[in-house]
């Protein structure tokens, strides 16, 4: 067989396939449960590079997929064809080009400080050309970005969505931890994307989990009390128990265990809970501020926090993103889901809580795009320059969120909605005040086509894989540490190991720049990440 490899490079993890080139089938799905990079978000995989080296996050990239590499299987181990996408800094990292003209906005402080903006277009390259990769004599097959900060990612949900055959004003979503979006008004689109953080794929939640076999997925109340569905072995949704949300005492048993909840389970709770005046935000209204749901997972207030700002920052990047193309809210028709939270997330629900336009009259689930797109490039070089050719085509206008003052002054109230109790009169009042595209309450239900039942509809004979351990290590020995390992006590992930005054930091544990507890805690001032090694 002759053997060929898509992956798609996201910022909560990466998901592979094998695939036989020759009848195109997939034979086998890895995923990790997170990005080998410290951090939980796109911004802390770009401080950690920008500030602690690239070379060290080419390295942790390159570790990540040589061991999905392994655990994939090829035949013999050889790989004929590999093909990536992701965003443009997973993109880059993986391929060792400098991420410096994304690190930075606009052009003047670019020209300052001598940044080369990087050609990211469509190309296919000899594995020699990536470090680490030169032993599988291979090539590698790179998708084009539409501008150099809006990535293959961006390109593959445009272009998967169908919204570009389509003039109706719609809005598409990778429902992730960098949140890319566009929306289309006319022959234009306006792309950006919102750190929302890793509460949407389960993640900073306490019992929370990516999607995965054998987490909740969804909830549903029912007269006091919560059904739980699950994820089974092949990522199909059952049944689960039956529960009381207030104590956690089980009415009735279910056939699948859960090991945890993901990023469409919290919607889901969150909605349900809203609904029945369970959770009036920010609060949980129950004896011990925690929702309960099977085998004794529970919801508290500080992930009601930590979801709040996710789905807030969702909401503001469209609000801002309708604001940059001058058109209102409500103007919105079609919404497109993608990614695994777009996919597994009921959608009413969704839309209830405001992740989508409020006023759409459609709302189409369309799966991973980026992997589907890998996968499609993996086996048709004229895939890979027609996407060259649209990416040149399309007129684009991308949003720095972080630099926009109508995402600032939408996030700032959405904050305030979610964590400190601003009724939804009152955000809507400071919206329309400031100018901004005003939202509403959803008062009809949309149609919704399902394109997909699964994130990633086949994953291969040979099944699905799910890495928990991606095996990437940073290392350090410290001169001048005195033993007393307040580092490894402090790390809220149990990332670190201290032994002989050697640390090692696992890196898809550690939260990165969100975090550095492990620095500050050292009274010797000698854990300095500038010397940390790729191990």
């Amino acid at each position: 067989m002759r053997t060929g490899i898509a992956i798609d490079l996201g910022t909560s993890g990466f998901r592979a396939q094998k695939i036989d080139l020759g009848s195109g089938e997939i034979q086998r799905t890895v995923i990790t449960m997170r990005n080998p990079l410290p951090g939980a978000n796109v911004m802390d995989h770009l401080d950690f590079a920008m500030t602690y080296g690239q070379d060290k996050a080419h390295d942790l990239v390159i570790n990540a997929f040589i061991h999905i590499l392994n655990e994939l299987e090829p035949e013999g181990g050889l790989v004929e064809r590999i093909a990536v996408c992701g965003n443009p800094i997973q993109l880059s990292l993986f391929q060792g080009i400098p991420i410096d003209d994304l690190a930075y906005a606009g052009e003047r402080k670019k020209k300052l400080m001598n940044i080369e903006e990087q050609k990211r277009n469509a190309c296919i390259i000899d594995s020699t050309q990536v470090k680490g990769l030169e032993f599988l004599n291979c090539k590698v097959v790179i998708p084009p970005a539409i501008k150099h900060e809006v990535g293959a990612d961006a390109l593959a949900l445009i272009v998967k969505s169908g919204m570009l055959e389509s003039d109706k004003i719609a809005i598409a979503t990778d429902y992730g931890t960098n949140a890319e979006m566009a929306l289309k008004v006319g022959n234009v689109i306006f792309t950006g994307s919102a750190a929302a953080g890793p509460a949407l794929e389960g993640q900073e939640i306490g019992d929370g989990s990516i999607a995965r076999p054998f987490v909740i997925s969804d909830v549903e109340f029912n007269n006091g009390d919560v059904l739980n569905y699950v994820l089974d072995k092949e990522m199909n949704t059952v049944s689960g128990s039956l529960v009381n949300y207030k104590n956690g005492d089980v009415l009735k048993n279910g056939d699948v265990h859960a090991i945890g909840i993901t990023g469409t389970g919290v919607i889901a709770l969150i909605d349900e809970a809203i609904k029945n005046g369970t959770i009036q935000l920010p609060n949980i209204n129950t004896p011990d501020k925690k929702l309960y749901l099977q085998d004794g997972l529970h919801f508290t207030e500080k992930d009601l926090a930590e979801a709040g700002r996710a789905i807030g920052a969702i909401r503001a990047g469209h609000v801002t993103l309708c604001n940059a193309a001058n058109v209102a809210m409500e103007d919105v028709e079609v919404a497109y889901m993608a990614g695994a939270a777009g996919t597994y997330m009921d959608a009413i629900k969704a839309h209830r809580i405001g992740m989508i336009p409020y006023n759409v009259s459609k709302i189409c689930q369309i799966g991973n795009t980026s992997l589907i797109v890998a996968r499609e490039i993996l086996l048709s070089e004229e895939r890979l320059w027609d996407l060259q050719e649209i990416a040149v085509e399309i007129v684009g206008t991308h949003v720095m969120f972080a630099m926009d003052e109508a995402f600032k002054d939408s996030y700032i109230l959405e904050l305030s909605y979610w964590n400190e109790g601003m009724p939804f009169k009152t955000l809507k009042k400071y919206l329309k005040k400031k100018g901004l595209p005003t939202i509403d309450e959803v008062t009809k239900v949309p149609e919704i086509e399902k394109r997909v039942e699964k994130d990633i509809p086949d994953l291969g004979g040979e099944g699905l894989h799910v890495v928990d351990q991606i095996g990437t290590f940073l290392e350090i020995d410290m001169e001048g540490c005195i033993d007393c390992k307040k580092c490894v006590d402090v790390c809220p992930n149990d990332a670190l190991e201290q032994e002989d005054r050697s640390v090692r930091i696992r890196t898809d544990l550690c939260d990165g720049a969100h975090c550095q507890k492990c620095i500050h805690s050292c009274p010797e001032n000698v854990l300095d990440w500038h010397f940390l090694k790729v191990v």
